[in-house]
Parts: C-alpha cells; structure tokens; sequence
C-alpha cells in the first residue's frame, strides 16, 4: 500500500478521466439547457404567429390553454435533465473527494 508519485496503486480508477468525465457532464448538461431553452423561445414564436396569423382564433379557451401547457412543459423536462447532469458531475468530483480524503486519512 505504498504511494507511488501521490498515486495509490489499489484503486480500479483514473483520476483523470473521473474529473474529465465530470468535465463532459458538465457541458453536456449546459447543452441540453441550451436545446430547451431554444425549443422553449420557438415553440412560444410559433405560438405568438399562429395567433397573430388568425391561427387559432377559433380555437376555444382550453385549447389554447393546453397549447400553452405543452409548450411549457418541454422546459419543464430540460431543467430536470439540466439538474440531473448537474448532479452527476459534482456527485463524481465528491466521490473523489470522499475517496481520496479516506486513503489520506488511512494512511495517518
């Protein structure tokens, strides 16, 4: 059990790749928030347009209500992708946290 350049040979990981990865997470995640929230800006112009047009001017309270509805639940779906990606990439950075801060604490 001995540290070879700061590095225990024991454990089944990279620490490079496990920050990298986080890394990737982490972007990705603001990719998604990025898809949304353009869904979000061209579902709510498509809809604007199509009133403005005479689209939907027959439609009834409720049908526009739920047209509404269904644009703002895409949103809905990215912020919950966003967070959940959002918490994988610090989970992974704590975990390696957690682990390094128990081989230290072992050693001593």
């Amino acid at each position: 059990m001995s540290d070879q350049e700061g590095r225990f040979l024991g454990t089944y990981f990279d620490r490079d790749v496990v920050i990298r990865w986080s890394r990737i997470i982490a972007i990705l995640s603001w990719v998604v928030a990025a898809i949304y929230a353009a869904d979000l800006v061209v579902g709510s112009t498509v809809m604007i347009l199509q009133y403005v047009r005479g689209f939907m001017m027959g439609m009834g309270a409720t049908d526009v209500l739920q047209s509404l509805l269904y644009i703002l639940e895409r949103p809905l779906h990215g912020i919950l992708y966003f967070a959940l990606l959002q918490v994988m990439s610090k989970g992974l950075l704590i975990a390696l946290d957690v682990e390094e801060n128990t081989r230290r604490a072992a050693r001593h």
